[in-house]
């Protein structure tokens, strides 16, 4: 399903993106990031369409979405550090020292400065 239908679909429910978001438990940056991509993953646009076509029929679907425990997303993005693509690397940096304390000659040499 393209962006644009998609947003049709919620629109027809009465609903924003924003609101979509809400209601399914997502990062609404997520569902925006979308429309970079101009294509809905088709989990989500099953749920807009019959979100939509619930609404023209006048069914509630907040009340029977309410009904039902909808856990968040566990949120993805920055990784802690000395971490790299959530892998442990406990010798990734072992050469680097506490933010207040200069860097080595050694590796000022190896960074070229």
């Amino acid at each position: 399903m393209t962006y644009d239908e998609f947003q049709r679909h919620i629109g027809k429910a009465g609903l924003t993106v924003k609101e979509f978001a809400q209601i399914i438990r997502v990062n609404r940056i997520s569902i925006s990031n979308l429309s970079k991509k101009g294509e809905v993953q088709s989990h989500l646009a099953v749920i807009a369409c019959l979100l939509g076509e619930m609404a023209e029929r006048r069914v509630d679907f907040r009340s029977a979405l309410a009904k039902i425990e909808i856990k968040p997303r566990k949120a993805r993005g920055a990784a802690a550090q000395d971490r790299f693509g959530g892998t442990n690397q406990p010798g990734m940096f072992a050469d680097r020292q506490s933010d207040d304390t200069p860097p080595s000659q050694d590796r000022m040499n190896r960074i070229g400065t």
